[in-house]
């Protein structure tokens, strides 16, 4: 069994954090290096991404592709939020992100993860000369990179349906093809216009 923990501090409101959480995919998209990369695909989503969302997580580490699927299994709002694997190669696999305020605009974000490696005794060799070191490597990374973004250092992955994005992509070139941010931000301001005079 291996335990992996990194926490790291975000000058954010826990609420902003907590609500970035909670949509795995969002974290997946940030473990991305030389060595791990993860997608998350949502399958079935509860109210909120609570407890009963399965998602299936496909993940290369230093060139070995694992797939497996997982169900939250606890949602303390601003709290916690773990993750356990249900079906997929290892003996286990649990995910857990709390959230600590810290002040107004302080929070810190801890996540674990708790594994037991497939492939019996050569999995423990492989863990602890490759895998372990890949995901803490990979924690790390996405860590930093959520606190980029929270932290107003980047761009957040909005995920939308296709249909809404036609749409927001008909608008931007309305505009002169203005980045699809801005686009987003004179639809909601002139929504504003339109809620204020109502």
């Amino acid at each position: 069994m291996t335990l992996v923990t990194k926490s790291i501090d975000i000058k954010t409101p826990v609420e902003n954090v907590f609500t970035y959480f909670a949509r795995p995919e969002h974290v997946s998209d940030q473990i991305k290096n030389d060595t791990v990369g993860m997608t998350v695909v949502p399958m079935d989503i509860k109210e909120g991404m609570g407890v009963g969302t399965t998602f299936r997580i496909i993940g290369d580490f230093s060139g070995k592709r694992l797939e497996w699927d997982c169900e939250t299994t606890e949602f303390v709002r601003n709290e916690k939020i773990t993750a356990k694997q249900i079906e997929g190669p290892f003996k286990k696999w649990q995910i857990t992100n709390e959230f600590k305020a810290l002040g107004n605009n302080l929070t810190r974000v801890t996540m674990s993860v708790d594994y037991d490696m497939p492939f019996g005794p050569l999995g423990a060799i492989l863990d602890k000369a490759k895998f372990a070191k890949s995901a803490e490597k990979g924690m790390e990374t996405a860590l930093y990179n959520v606190r980029g973004l929270l932290e107003g250092n980047g761009s957040i992955p909005v995920y939308i349906t296709l249909d809404a994005y036609q749409k927001l992509l008909a608008e931007k070139k309305k505009m002169n093809d203005v980045p699809v941010s801005t686009a987003l931000t004179a639809i909601i301001e002139k929504y504003n216009e339109i809620e204020a005079k109502a």
